[in-house]
């Protein structure tokens, strides 16, 4: 299992500082959606230059243009791109056969689908190399957890395959790692922790116990 920081409110600068602290504690660190939108893909190439080491996730959440848009994140120095489940197949398969031509990868974000075990099936089955469950921040401020559809997730795909997002917290960690996804994704848990290496660590301890139980 790999932990995944998602550097959502933070800027470009704050990103690169941050990652002075915890750029060993982490597997992947992701550009988030929102910094995209105020900054563009410099944040990802930034990161990329100063730790060329470290796989970057640039969180695009792909819709349409697919080829294109991926290309860009790429061209960048992005690792993985993402696109939405949503999306129609031709744009996921467009994302994923020109991140595959640049020996890059996928992760297909089911945020806002019911259909989870069918959508997961399907998008496997289009060579997507990582699917997602994710809370958004909005529906977590009723109390709901991602916990549940990663459950169903796992019981869909190899859960290699899985990522989950969406409120996973130093205190909660245990309970998505016992289900072994790929990836465990953390954003304000860490990037908004009193000591954010500290918080990692904690978290990187928890996959790594679970990993041998």
């Amino acid at each position: 299992m790999k932990l995944q920081i998602a550097m959502d409110t933070l800027s470009g600068a704050e990103v690169l500082h941050l990652l002075e602290r915890v750029h060993d504690v982490v597997d992947i660190v992701e550009i988030g959606t929102p910094l995209i939108l105020r900054e563009g893909l410099a944040p990802v190439r930034a990161v990329k230059e100063r730790y060329p080491g470290l796989t970057v996730l640039a969180d695009t959440k792909i819709v349409d243009g697919g080829r294109l848009e991926c290309g860009d994140a790429v061209a960048a120095g992005a690792d993985i791109v993402t696109v939405l489940a949503a999306a129609d197949d031709a744009t996921i398969q467009d994302v994923i056969t020109a991140a595959h031509e640049k020996s890059r990868f996928v992760m297909v974000d089911l945020i806002g689908r019911a259909d989870i075990a069918k959508r997961a099936e399907e998008l496997l089955a289009l060579d997507a190399d990582f699917i997602c469950v994710h809370t958004g921040v909005d529906a977590q401020k009723s109390g709901r957890t991602p916990l549940g559809d990663l459950k169903t997730l796992v019981a869909a795909i190899p859960p290699e395959c899985t990522a989950v997002a969406g409120g996973v917290s130093p205190a909660s960690v245990r309970q998505y790692a016992v289900l072994h996804p790929g990836i465990i994704i953390a954003g304000g848990a860490l990037t908004g922790a009193q000591d954010p290496r500290a918080a990692a660590a904690a978290m990187r301890t928890v996959l790594k116990e679970e990993e041998r139980a």
